[in-house]
């Protein structure tokens, strides 16, 4: 037995209580670059605590199917984590509030080609869930000598379509 997660579309309204939305809507903050460069500026609130700092992965992520059973979340206590789909590909994102150190209902939201996103510093989310191949993403968030991970297995689990 398991609880249905409707998909919907990514919106920087619908997200703000979990994090950003990166993209390139409305009008470029500054053109740059002689005119030829719209620069969309300072788009995410990352945060990589005290004694964190910033840093750039990258993860090749294998494409899931939907109907996607739901059954882990995981948060990061320290730091924030933004996704950059390094493909025109939508990919899915999956967030909860935190109800009492675990995740509440769950919600899930449908990119839209060429946006990312950044989770804010506690977020409880679903893993990297890329639809489409080749799931290549840049991924910055906190490198640190402390724990950075808490994982929580959902029971029951949840299934997530459109």
């Amino acid at each position: 037995m398991s609880d249905t997660v409707t998909i919907q579309p990514l919106t920087a309204q619908a997200f703000a209580p979990f994090g950003d939305v990166l993209d390139c809507a409305g009008d470029p903050d500054k053109i740059i670059n002689q005119g030829l460069c719209g620069r969309f500026h300072d788009r995410a609130q990352m945060d990589f605590g005290p004694d964190g700092r910033a840093g750039i992965s990258l993860f090749k992520a294998q494409p899931r199917a939907l109907p996607l059973t739901l059954d882990l979340m995981e948060r990061h206590p320290d730091g924030s984590q933004a996704f950059i789909p390094m493909s025109e590909h939508p990919f899915l994102v999956i967030t909860a509030p935190d109800d009492g150190g675990k995740p509440g209902a769950p919600l899930a939201f449908l990119t839209s080609p060429g946006q990312g996103i950044n989770f804010h510093r506690g977020t409880w989310h679903g893993v990297l869930t890329p639809l489409h191949a080749p799931g290549l993403f840049a991924v910055i968030d906190r490198i640190g000598n402390t724990p950075n991970l808490e994982e929580h297995t959902l029971t029951p689990h949840y299934t997530v379509q459109f």
